[in-house]
């Protein structure tokens, strides 16, 4: 791979060129978050609401519209809005939060990630904003009065986006160099009339003067001015001063009418609290100046920590008007005075060339146009949800000497027991908005389409949560930051093997990447070891894993007394990490043979815990007469499965792996090992399939299900009425709606039913639910798994898909209908012409404005593929752009295809 993005990302790697230091890493939602909350009862939603975002300087990080900064967010980037109707200035997205969405929290805005390399060269995004008042109060209104068995009310409910009454205001970015930013601002009106906009490309410093943060290395306030420049007096030119960042210099575009706007990153504390301020000058100003027409609300002076250029724009119907910026170090600069005209031309012309030369490289040539539209943006998704992080749980617990202190019961609350973390890095984010901070099961996801286009990246992210400073000292990994003790499904040492695997197969082998995972991660499955198999029989139960509400009882707050629950999932999983370090321990070998004797110990650990799922003191797991993995319920010692037929008896399917003779023999440590196995310990050795390939050898495969048990497993999976939708695999069985589950546990009723789309249960807020709709992470998993059986079975192992269809598949054909399935979600395959995922959003019109922007949902609605949950979750729904490579060979059994 030879292309110009290509060439950076090998610089920026070497550390020759620094291309990633600045990009779409600020955040999308900085209120509202844990880290900003200073209460008495952590309830951070109340305690920092979105009225006080535009006057309240952010402690931990800062958020704004279609935003960068650099990676350390010291200077920070967006774009501010003002219709002349709205009671605010549109400076960042607004949403409902937890406790008034009548699903949990939803961001209530319209704004789509365009385009992205991964060096961000060249990037680009757009918000689509409503020529009327934004309907602030209607939304939390009419949302209020709804239940969890009616739809959200969305923005585009309101009708405030008829006859396209909106502008598109989308913002480029381009890279001239590593510190040389070229950025464009370009708006169109879309409605019937003539509308005026106000624009106010916007420039600060992240406040941490104030907090007196020692970690930022920042001992003075820093400072923006205004610059002279003698052959322009009028010009808009500023410089910024910093302690840690060099002097840069930012050209606004002088327009007839533009003006330049000064004031403090600073807290409006009389507004807020009736305080005293720090300054005159304060955070709101823009607004208080563009809406309420408060001229004194700015520095006359022309200077502070925050300044934006103002233009006021009457668009004619159809009408896009543009401005410009230039944002560049002065070492860089020297004597010269950026071009804003043909310079500029020139090089956005050319990355964006660039841009398209690279994503050649990556997307299928043989897949359709609307498969690389949908690819192009899943990218561009998850690189725009890169987001810098902070939260340095000791200070945040103990709080600052002069401003917000926080009450003494936060040492007693959440995240306690994590002083450790200290979180300062540019994280992939499952949604910038919604959640706005890092999930180590999602981080994990995030990284395999992020492996096709910057494995460098995606090493660095997997590594970083293995760190001393994020892994807690007993080996757990943090969860997430509302609660950081959770327990999230242990995936991290499958996607980094899979990550190694990847760049392997591009000729690359970065095996100090993957021991250094390999001797990490042996932390993290020791505490799993040891906190989760309560009972010391290879059974495992720790939580919610991930699967939120799919079960029976809520696991994160615990069983009815003397209950105990063997999950059939967490084994599974157990199962599932035993057989990738195994893996991992064997590809190590092959570089450092002492790795052979670890391998063997996760050999040991796999076969039992396979032992334990099929066969234990009772049975195990699996129920002969339904022919599925179940969950045990055990009371006052007598057990009881709990007949839910859900992704809980099919994750059983993901435990699988291959040892081929080839590889054993030139490793006979392990080699003697397993021999040991096979001579003595009969009792396991049933869990072990022997076939031999054409050339004659043996491959051994290890896994969950015997051939019967998969056999009987993919039935279900792959039957209409019960897992396989059209759109992919449903999270519980379909059955189950006219055939719920039910139990009576101590006199306590239990219910579980089949529920395609929104949650109808208020545990983990109501905005999550895994009792149906479609998942991307667990989807590919289970499809990964297929091709793996395939691998070993090869075309000779058919089944009927769909169940009773009569249609014979071999388990590779399988693994590409489930794919062209999940793709079916994103692409004009549907009867009515419409993309599934925008079904019941209105944006299902035939109008391009509308189709050809695409979301990417947290889960989808397993009878329609309606989109549900957070909108803009791309980290592990850009798994799709994976799944359509596959589909094309571009992905194989063996790794990507080098063509």
């Amino acid at each position: 791979m030879n292309t110009a993005e290509h060439q950076r990302l090998t610089e920026d790697e070497a550390r020759e060129v620094n291309w990633k230091r600045w990009g779409p890493y600020l955040s999308e939602r900085q209120w509202g978050t844990v880290r900003e909350d200073y209460s008495e009862g952590g309830h951070s939603w109340s305690d920092f609401p979105h009225e006080h975002a535009r006057s309240r300087a952010y402690r931990w990080g800062e958020d704004g519209l279609l935003g960068f900064t650099d990676r350390q967010c010291r200077l920070c980037f967006c774009v501010a809005l003002w219709n002349g109707n709205d009671t605010i200035l549109k400076e960042r997205l607004f949403g409902l939060t937890g406790p008034e969405g009548n699903h949990g929290e939803d961001v209530k805005e319209l704004y789509y990630y365009s385009d992205s390399t991964p060096t961000h060269s060249y990037a680009k995004a757009m918000y689509r904003y409503p020529h009327a008042r934004y309907p602030y109060r209607e939304l939390v209104k009419t949302n209020s009065q709804r239940g969890l068995h009616d739809r959200e009310y969305e923005l585009l409910d309101t009708g405030i986006f008829d006859e396209n009454r909106f502008f598109d205001v989308t913002a480029n970015y381009i890279k001239a160099d590593a510190n040389d930013l070229l950025i464009e601002i370009e708006v169109t009106n879309h409605g019937p009339d003539a509308k005026e906009i106000a624009v106010l490309p916007t420039l600060w410093f992240r406040n941490t003067w104030v907090w007196g943060c020692r970690h930022e290395g920042c001992t003075a306030k820093p400072l923006i001015q205004k610059v002279d420049v003698p052959s322009s007096p009028d010009s808009h030119v500023v410089h910024t001063r910093h302690d840690t960042l060099e002097p840069f210099r930012c050209q606004f575009e002088q327009q007839p009418g533009s003006e330049l706007l000064f004031t403090e990153n600073e807290s409006n504390m009389q507004e807020l609290f009736g305080g005293e301020n720090f300054s005159p000058y304060t955070k709101d100003a823009f607004h208080r100046y563009v809406i309420q027409k408060e001229t004194d609300a700015v520095n006359p002076k022309q200077h502070g920590t925050k300044v934006a250029a103002l233009y006021r724009w009457n668009l004619q119907p159809g009408e896009t008007r543009k401005v410009r910026l230039r944002l560049t170090d002065t070492e860089t600069l020297g004597d010269s005075h950026p071009d804003l005209g043909s310079d500029f031309d020139r090089v956005a012309k050319l990355r964006a060339e660039e841009a398209d030369q690279f994503y050649d490289t990556v997307i299928p040539k043989s897949a359709s146009d609307q498969q690389r539209m949908v690819s192009r943006q899943a990218y561009a998704g998850l690189m725009w949800t890169k987001q810098f992080y902070h939260y340095i749980v000791a200070d945040w617990l103990d709080g600052d000497e002069d401003v917000m202190t926080p009450p003494d019961s936060r040492h007693e609350g959440r995240n306690k027991d994590w002083r450790h973390l200290y979180a300062r890095d540019v994280l992939s984010m499952p949604d910038k908005w919604e959640y706005p901070w890092f999930a180590a099961w999602d981080l994990a996801f995030h990284m395999i389409p992020a492996a096709r286009i910057d494995p460098a990246f995606a090493k660095k992210q997997l590594m970083v949560l293995l760190r001393e400073w994020y892994m807690h000292p007993n080996g757990q990994l943090p969860a997430y930051e509302f609660y950081f003790d959770d327990v999230n499904p242990p995936v991290h040492a499958w996607a980094c093997l899979r990550v190694f695997q990847m760049e392997k197969e591009t000729g690359k082998c970065d095996y100090k990447f993957l021991a250094q995972a390999f001797q990490r991660l042996l932390l993290n499955f020791t505490w799993w070891v040891n906190q989760v198999d309560g009972n010391g029989d290879n059974v495992f139960a720790g939580g919610f894993l991930g699967l939120d509400n799919i079960g029976v009882f809520d696991r994160s707050k615990g069983l009815p007394d003397g209950a105990e629950l063997e999950q059939a999932d967490g084994t599974a999983w157990m199962a599932f990490y035993s057989g990738t370090m195994m893996s991992m321990a064997l590809e190590l070998a092959r570089h450092d043979r002492s790795y052979s004797d670890m391998a063997s110990k996760f050999l040991d650990h796999f076969i039992r815990i396979v032992d334990a799922m099929n066969h234990g003191d009772s049975g195990g797991l699996w129920d002969e007469e339904d022919g599925f993995y179940f969950d045990q319920l055990k009371i006052d010692g007598e057990k009881h499965p709990m007949k839910v037929k859900s992704l809980v008896g099919l994750l059983p399917l993901i435990a699988v792996e291959i040892l081929d003779e080839d590889l054993l023999d030139d490793l006979p440590g392990f080699r003697n090992r397993l021999d040991w196995f096979l001579n003595n310990r009969h009792d396991l050795v049933k869990n072990i399939t022997f076939c031999k390939t054409t050339s004659r050898h043996k491959r051994m495969l290890i896994s969950i299900p015997s051939e019967d048990r998969l056999r009987r497993v993919l039935a279900v999976l792959l039957d209409e009425k019960e897992f396989l939708s059209e759109y992919g695999i449903r999270s519980l069985s379909k059955d189950h709606e006219a055939n719920p589950y039910e139990i009576s546990v101590r006199g306590e009723d239990h219910t579980v039913a089949y529920v395609p789309g929104e949650s109808d249960s208020f545990m983990f807020g109501g905005n999550s639910n895994w009792r149906g709709p479609i998942w991307f992470p667990t989807s590919y998993l289970l499809i990964e798994a297929v091709q793996r059986y395939h691998e070993f079975y090869g075309d000779e192992f058919q089944i009927e898909c769909p169940t009773g269809s009569g249609n014979m598949m071999n388990l590779r054909e399988v693994a590409d209908e489930l794919n062209r399935r999940l793709s079916n979600i994103f692409l004009f395959t549907a009867k009515d012409g419409s993309r599934p995922c925008l079904r019941g959003s209105g944006m299902n019109s035939d109008d391009a404005l509308w189709q050809d922007h695409v979301l990417f949902y947290e889960y989808f609605n397993g009878d329609t593929g309606e989109g549900l949950g957070a909108s803009h979750q791309t980290g592990w729904t850009a798994l799709i752009a994976t799944c359509i490579e596959q589909l094309h060979g571009k992905i194989t059994e063996g790794g990507i295809d080098p063509e």
